[in-house]
């Protein structure tokens, strides 16, 4: 402040703030509610009513901690330093340094995807062979796993721009499939598939932990507005699926609205579909198994691990 002529005269007052700061910073912090005063007003006080006072607590610290690299692959692991076994196919890095450095990278043996997000795939079961409609691809990890898995994918996403980015992953890892740029809500398939999974755009509270300031840029407004285009969405998606084909939703948000009450208001004007329960071997833990039998992780589950995003998934049948 000193050296700018515009800046001199705060000198003084920046001088007494950081005296105070090492005199009774400590003692502030102390007395301080982190968990609190680290989520936005409007967000707060929705999570304690969804998931108690605890579960938010652990949810808000979750988000204070740097988050770490969750890398899936398309067949035998390469061997990564520090990487650690998740499950079958995945693994974590806690300090990873520059992706594209890591071992495998160029030659395509793997693509970055949160655990928790490689998760919803999976309720599936086998895709081999079968034809699976991927809606709101972009950028591409999921549609990277149902080219993995053997399945014949259309993957559909309405900016250009990010299907761009899809193809030049699946490109990488050496995937091919059909690439739709629409918007889902006016595409429709020649036939209806048997396989039909969106993961639609949400408020992504899910995903603070990697994106701090997401909870700053957003407001409740906002959890509207996505909860009536997930609504859109997931007609559209129904219209998709063959008789007897399932349909998942999923979206990277803690919200209600655009989660368990989304699927319950499509249900209730969807006779045609009805909710399948995610069974607790369809999953790593039992505790990603909400009461109602749909699939849900939080960022504060498997803490001593490394923590995992927030996703919702339910699995839907047609009749």
């Amino acid at each position: 402040a000193q050296a700018d002529h515009n800046a001199v005269h705060f000198k003084p007052l920046i001088n007494a703030v950081l005296r105070r700061i090492a005199r009774e910073g400590e003692g502030v912090i102390t007395v301080q509610d982190a968990a609190a005063l680290n989520t936005p007003d409007w967000l707060w006080p929705r999570w304690l009513h969804a998931y108690g006072e605890a579960e938010a607590r652990a949810i808000a610290s979750a988000h204070l901690m740097i988050p770490p690299l969750d890398l899936s692959f398309s067949g035998d692991p390469p061997s990564i330093p520090d990487a650690v076994s998740l499950a079958s196919g995945r693994s974590r890095i806690r300090r990873a340094g520059r992706v594209d450095e890591l071992s495998g990278y160029r030659e395509g043996r793997w693509w970055v995807q949160d655990f928790a997000a490689s998760l919803p795939v999976e309720l599936f079961g086998g895709v081999a062979g079968q034809r699976v409609i991927d809606l709101c691809a972009a950028p591409g990890g999921k549609t990277a796993q149902f080219c993995a898995s053997g399945a014949r994918v259309t993957a559909l996403d309405h900016a250009p721009g990010r299907l761009k980015l899809l193809s030049e992953n699946l490109s990488r890892l050496r995937f091919s499939a059909e690439l739709i740029a629409a918007d889902a809500r006016d595409w429709r398939p020649p036939l209806p598939a048997p396989f039909v999974f969106l993961d639609a755009p949400c408020t992504a509270t899910g995903t603070i932990r990697r994106h701090p300031d997401l909870p700053w840029l957003k407001s409740a407004a906002d959890v509207e507005i996505c909860a009536r285009l997930q609504q859109e969405l997931l007609d559209a998606a129904a219209e998709m699926t063959a008789p007897g084909g399932q349909l998942i939703y999923t979206v990277c948000s803690l919200e209600p609205e655009e989660c368990e009450e989304q699927v319950e208001t499509f249900l209730a004007r969807n006779a045609a579909f009805r909710r399948e329960t995610v069974r607790a071997e369809q999953v790593p833990d039992p505790l990603f198994v909400t009461r109602s039998g749909d699939f849900r992780t939080l960022p504060s589950f498997w803490a001593d691990r490394g923590g995992m995003d927030g996703f919702y998934a339910a699995r839907l049948r047609r009749i």
